[in-house]
């Protein structure tokens, strides 16, 4: 009720249009007032009531913040309103407006689900009743009579709308769920820690206490205690999590780290340090530990430096065990039978310690699911997928691959788009290059996280680019024009495609030399683009002065200008999206 305590103090200096809109007929004011406390108490976790209600109550509470925080500066009448503590309020108005948003879109979500089941309903009727009339079809036309012919063209178009709307409904799902999951990762980035340290050290604290009253019942009750037991080992188990997880590959005599971290903090018995071993097992090794119920005892490899302390970080309050500096010195490889690669031999990492809770040494291994149980083959979709979360985990974005990409990455490794098949031939060479996909994708992904991060996220670089799409879409872009795209014919390199005037007064397509990770070092993109005179518009229309992430660079920095320039954000499809359908169907023909 507090916003509405504000918002009072503010309707009187508020025109009579803005009010209008804020309350609208379908939410009055005299509903905001009365149920004011009750409202703003909400998280929009609502059951029975419709969608609609949630989005317009959450909309007038999201307006009402934005006027009180416009208002606050400029109506003298509310500087003495009591607000909570800046940093508190901020924080709980961050984390329950990222929550609200979450659920909505799961709401969305689901009622687009049951649009989507209900459209296939009436489109398997409708298709139903244009079969049962192809005999009535032929034979009227047989007879001469063509009286059907109108009841059937209302069919077919039925059909088609139902086809069309089920299209719409399903691209909307898919943005939302996409929506949901990036909202969701931001949501458990900031609470999951927090939330299941607090569970963790609660259920532990709850497990000693009935210990307790269990010794002090006067008789002993093995079924509890062993019961307990077992509680306190799961709990444990559940607690301790490998948070750094070292590299895929790993080379002998490379150093690498990784971190395994403890949720209940200082919950240990004090004056026994906790030391974690770490040591190599096979892949049928992995796969049997839950069956054996201990540590393998063949030894097929050594590692060095695989022993590391648990240990309190007060700043951070976390527990962790870092290993810093292991590295592999030697390993006992299986005899490979006929065309079987290294590659195709896996091992793990296998964690194991001892931890002692109020007198009770727990053994304890790090294992939450079957290792190594990956599928053999995946649809090219499912690939996608991975590749786009590698790729923006990496680099550290929130801007993904949009599908211009994906389908110049499926051209890149199998010449053709979705398609389920091996990709083992990731691993060769690619046609007419002297390097493989994964040595040219990481070298991409290298370079932008180390150069391009911002452009990239501000949607300035294209990004994934085949020379017949780049055609397609600047050929009829006035000279000038420009794009950037990573290079295809070099590892970590971008380009620059742009319009220019052809000798018979035409146009053609050119790319300028691709610039590297040691070109960049040299001198950054945005001044490169900058030094070129001849490029002048970012593709689809934006002059490149007016672009300030192409002016504000660190070199630039260095030297004040006044470019008088505001920014423009290149949404990642915009401009885009709305020409893919056609090229891709042209491409197709």
């Amino acid at each position: 009720m507090a916003q509405w305590t504000q918002m009072k103090q503010l309707i009187p200096y508020l025109a009579t249009q803005t009010l209008n809109e804020l309350y609208s007929p379908s939410f009055p004011m005299d509903v905001r007032c009365y149920l004011a406390n009750w409202i703003e108490e909400q998280r929009c976790m609502f059951r029975s009531q419709p969608l609609q209600l949630v989005l317009t109550v959450r909309d007038v509470l999201r307006k009402e913040r934005e006027l009180l925080s416009q208002a606050s500066t400029q109506i003298p009448a509310l500087a003495h309103i009591s607000q909570p503590p800046a940093q508190d309020s901020m924080a709980v108005a961050h984390t329950t407006r990222d929550v609200d948003m979450l659920v909505l879109k799961v709401l969305e979500i689901q009622d687009c689900r049951q649009q989507i089941h209900q459209l296939q309903e009436e489109l398997n009727w409708e298709r139903q009743n244009y079969e049962s009339i192809q005999g009535t079809i032929q034979q009227t036309h047989t007879n001469g009579m063509d009286s059907s012919m109108s009841e059937v063209t209302k069919l077919q178009n039925n059909i088609k709308q139902h086809e069309y709307n089920g299209q719409v409904i399903a691209k909307k799902r898919v943005q939302l769920l996409q929506e949901a999951v990036s909202s969701l990762e931001k949501c458990q980035s900031r609470l999951i820690n927090r939330i299941k340290a607090w569970r963790c050290e609660q259920l532990l604290g709850v497990n000693g206490k009935l210990r307790q009253e269990v010794m002090l019942a006067g008789e002993p009750i093995p079924e509890l205690q062993e019961k307990l037991g077992r509680l306190l080992q799961t709990l444990i188990q559940s607690s301790l999590m490998v948070d750094k997880q070292p590299p895929q590959v790993i080379k002998t005599q490379s150093k690498f780290s990784t971190t395994v971290r403890y949720l209940l903090g200082e919950k240990v018995a004090p004056g026994k340090p906790v030391l974690l071993k770490a040591q190599i097992i096979t892949e049928a090794q992995a796969r049997n530990l839950g069956q054996l119920g201990c540590v393998p005892s063949e030894n097929v490899g050594e590692l060095i430096n695989n022993t590391a302390i648990l240990e309190h970080n007060t700043s951070s309050k976390s527990t962790c065990a870092t290993f810093r500096n292991m590295s592999i010195k030697k390993i006992k490889r299986a005899d490979r039978k006929g065309s079987e690669s290294v590659t195709e031999e896996k091992f793990a990492l296998f964690f194991t310690t001892e931890i002692s809770i109020t007198g009770c040494d727990i053994p304890y291994r790090i294992q939450e699911r079957i290792p190594f149980l990956v599928p053999e083959r995946v649809p090219w979709k499912q690939m996608c997928r991975t590749l786009n979360s590698k790729f923006m985990s990496e680099v550290g974005t929130q801007r993904c691959l949009d599908n211009y990409n994906q389908h110049f990455l499926a051209q890149k490794i199998f010449d053709k788009p979705d398609i389920a098949g091996d990709y083992s031939n990731m691993l060769e060479v690619l046609p007419g290059r002297p390097f493989t996909f994964w040595q040219w994708f990481d070298g991409v992904i290298e370079l932008t996280k180390k150069h391009l991060k911002s452009y990239w996220s501000d949607g300035l670089i294209f990004g994934f680019i085949g020379k017949q799409h780049l055609h397609l879409i600047l050929k009829d872009r006035p000279n000038g024009t420009f794009l950037l795209r990573f290079s295809d014919s070099e590892i970590g390199g971008i380009t620059i495609a742009y319009v220019a005037p052809s000798e018979n007064g035409g146009q053609k397509i050119q790319n300028i030399q691709p610039s590297t990770k040691r070109d960049l070092e040299i001198r950054s993109l945005g001044d490169r683009i900058q030094d070129i005179d001849f490029i002048t518009h970012v593709y689809p229309d934006l002059p490149k002065n007016d672009v300030e992430a192409l002016c504000d660079s660190p070199q630039r920095s260095e030297t004040p200008q006044d470019h008088n320039s505001s920014l423009y954000s290149m949404s990642q499809g915009q401009p885009i999206e709305m020409e893919l359908e056609e090229i891709l169907n042209r491409l197709s023909e």
